[in-house]
């Protein structure tokens, strides 16, 4: 009998444990709550010889230290090459990761280059875009459309390396090219 008294008692203590809810923490770090709000702000990022990277701005930013995020309403990511032309990326809304590893872009994203003596400006426009300010590249899954002078492309899919210059359509690439005239 006090084998299975013993028996009892232990199973009704496991399960009294096992059935108890915890008391909710109250730190404050399950909130998803702003810890800085900017207006008006603007970020630069420098290469190891005091070369600007690009530069991040835009009319309203909230910071999430849960998380170390950052939402930004209506952003310019401006990348900077030397003998080139800066590209602008811009769109409605973004969100920024940790130490600006990462820009998502969404609504309305615009990539710009101004035009060269050689070659017109280019503008591709997307639904969203995805980028890496730091390696200099982007990319997104969704339809663009690219226009260049008179030319014009459409794809979906796209990857664009800034440090190459280059601008990939992945799929699904229609256009018409219309030589510039001298």
């Amino acid at each position: 009998p006090l084998v299975l008294v013993s028996c009892v008692a232990a199973l009704s203590f496991w399960l009294q444990q096992a059935v108890q809810m915890e008391d909710p923490r109250r730190d404050g770090k399950q909130r998803h709550d702003p810890d800085s709000i900017a207006e008006n702000f603007e970020m630069r990022r420098f290469d190891e010889t005091g070369t600007i990277k690009y530069r991040l701005t835009g009319p309203h930013m909230m910071h999430f230290p849960d998380d170390d995020t950052a939402l930004l309403k209506s952003p310019v990511l401006v990348a900077y090459r030397p003998d080139a032309p800066p590209m602008t990326l811009s769109g409605d809304h973004a969100k920024v990761t940790a130490q600006a590893e990462t820009v998502f872009l969404w609504d309305n994203v615009v990539a710009h280059r101004a035009a060269t003596p050689d070659r017109a400006a280019l503008t591709a426009r997307m639904p969203d875009l995805v980028i890496q300010p730091d390696l200099g590249f982007a990319f997104t899954n969704s339809p663009v459309e690219i226009t260049q002078g008179k030319s014009w492309v459409r794809g979906t899919g796209a990857e664009l390396d800034n440090n190459a210059a280059t601008l990939v359509l992945r799929s699904q690439v229609t256009g018409l090219y219309i030589r510039p005239t001298p």
